[in-house]
This record gives structure tokens, C-alpha cells and sequence, in this order.
């Protein structure tokens, strides 16, 4: 769900510590630094890149990082433009490009995010670069950044910076955000929507904050994943929460991770006629 990397916590919800201990010890997950884990894919991206004379880009990078990003098998190398690579093994994204100031195995972040930007679909771009901001990169490096973008992709990359946002929790969401956006929702993530007077319990919210939210038209998108439900409270949670948001006028549309993942183009008609009906 989260491309290859998850943290202690994420991991802790799907399984126990004693079963992510050994995953680790016997090399089936790699520990990255403390409480941040990945698949060992990320090895074999770095030897091709080495085989290649390159440097990790695009998502391989970003799971070098350490980000969150769509799943994605493939190995992605940029090899420096007029240096000659040998054939790249089945898997492989190869590309040439000026690499002066790249010193590293990977991309550095910021252009790690402009790769993406110009290469990608938008909504996996758009997890890319919310992923970056989860973890530290600076939005006025990325803004300064896409402004100097020149040539094909420009446009593309500031529109991915542009949407940008650290407040997604997950790639799910921030694909589910992007296919929103080119569906035509005003679409942000976790915007606070106040559903006060409709609470069972004492310990009710006053203010919900759905996963991508259009205030202007009324409209509600939830990422609905299983890992969430996995008790009784969070399932009443759920249902609750949908159910008062419809109490308010709030037209909401639940989608799961094999949908919004594998099915992109329904997701995006869903949304679509979700925008027609409300300009009606």
C-alpha cells in the first residue's frame, strides 16, 4: 500500500513484533534507521543502478528516500547524458539527463520530485511530492524549483508542486486526490468539515476531516481501507461518520485501495459525474 516502505506503526497495524522481528532478521524486510522499514527491492534497485553507472530517479529514488510512493516494481536509473549505459535487464526505466550535482545514489530529494513531476501520471506524482513534504523536504525549495523547470514537462511539474500537501497520510489518499483533481474537484486533502449536533457519545468530534474534500460543492472522497476497520469501535467510527456527513448535505464517495489503484479511469467517472450532478 505504501510502495515499499512503512514505518514500526504502520507495520504494527497489519502484523505483531515478533513477526516483524523476524521478517528482519531473516531478510524479508530491511530496517532503514530506527522504526522505518522496507523490501529488499530497493537492494536490487541499487545494484542496477551500479550496473548501469547511474543513479537511482524518479520512484526508485523516492523509495530510497525513505518515502511513502505507489507501488510500482519497476527499477527507474538515470544514467548522465552522453555516457554509455550497458542494456538495461527487463524491469528497467533508463534515461539520460544532465547529472552535475548529483552525488549520491539516488536523485537528490527536490529533484527527485521535478523527475516525477515530468515523467509520471499525475496522481502518482502528486504521492510523490506529498511524501516529500511528509518527510522534510521544504516547499519553497520545491516552489523555487518548478519555477526554473524549462521545456517539456514544466507545465506538469508546477502543477504537481502546486497540489502538493504533507497533511495526505498515504499514497492512497494522495492518488485518490490527484484522480479527484483531474475529475475536476477542488479537491484538498483532510479539510475540516463541522458535523456538530449529530454525536452518539460524549467523545463525538465537532469536526470531521475526511481524506479529500470539495467545500464548494459539498463533496467527500474516502480512502477506505480494511487495515482501518480491523475493530468493532473503528468500524462504528466509520459508519458513523459517514452517515452524519450525509446528515449535512455532504454527498461522500468510498473508494478502496484496488480500485483507486487498479481502476483509476472508473474512480475518475465516478467523480466526474459526482461534479455534474452537483453543477446540476
Amino acid at each position: 500500500m505504501r510502495g515499499g516502505v512503512a514505518t514500526r506503526a504502520d507495520l504494527l497495524t497489519l502484523t505483531t513484533r515478533h513477526r516483524l522481528q523476524a521478517a528482519v532478521a531473516d531478510g524479508r524486510v530491511v530496517e532503514v534507521r530506527r522504526s522505518v522499514y522496507r523490501l529488499p527491492v530497493l537492494d536490487r534497485d541499487r545494484r542496477e543502478a551500479a550496473r548501469l553507472r547511474g543513479v537511482l530517479s524518479h520512484l526508485s529514488a523516492a523509495r530510497d528516500h525513505g518515502w511513502e510512493v505507489p507501488p510500482d516494481e519497476r527499477c527507474w536509473v538515470t544514467v548522465h547524458r552522453g555516457r554509455h549505459a550497458l542494456g538495461p535487464a527487463g524491469g528497467v526505466e533508463l534515461f539520460y539527463a544532465d547529472l552535475a550535482g548529483e552525488h549520491g545514489p539516488a536523485t537528490s530529494p527536490v529533484r527527485t520530485v521535478l523527475d516525477c513531476g515530468r515523467r509520471l501520471p499525475f496522481p502518482t506524482a502528486l504521492a510523490v511530492a506529498d511524501s516529500a513534504l511528509r518527510h522534510g523536504v521544504e516547499r519553497d525549495a520545491l516552489d523555487r524549483a518548478a519555477r526554473q523547470v524549462r521545456g517539456k514537462g514544466g507545465p506538469a511539474v508546477r502543477r504537481v508542486v502546486a497540489a502538493a500537501s504533507p497533511l495526505a497520510a498515504n499514497p492512497f489518499e494522495s492518488v485518490l486526490r490527484g484522480i479527484a483533481l483531474e475529475a475536476g474537484l477542488d479537491a484538498v486533502p483532510q479539510g475540516g468539515v463541522e458535523v456538530g449536533g449529530l454525536g452518539l457519545t460524549g467523545g463525538d468530534p465537532e469536526v470531521v476531516h475526511p481524506d479529500v474534500v470539495d467545500r464548494e460543492r459539498r463533496i467527500v472522497l474516502e480512502a477506505d481501507s480494511w487495515e482501518f476497520h480491523s475493530d468493532k469501535e473503528a468500524f462504528q467510527r466509520d459508519c458513523w461518520r459517514y452517515t452524519v456527513l450525509v446528515a449535512h448535505g455532504w454527498l461522500v464517495l468510498r473508494f478502496t485501495w484496488w480500485q483507486v489503484m487498479l481502476h483509476p479511469g472508473w474512480v475518475r467517472e465516478c467523480v466526474r459525474r459526482a461534479v455534474d450532478r452537483a453543477a446540476a
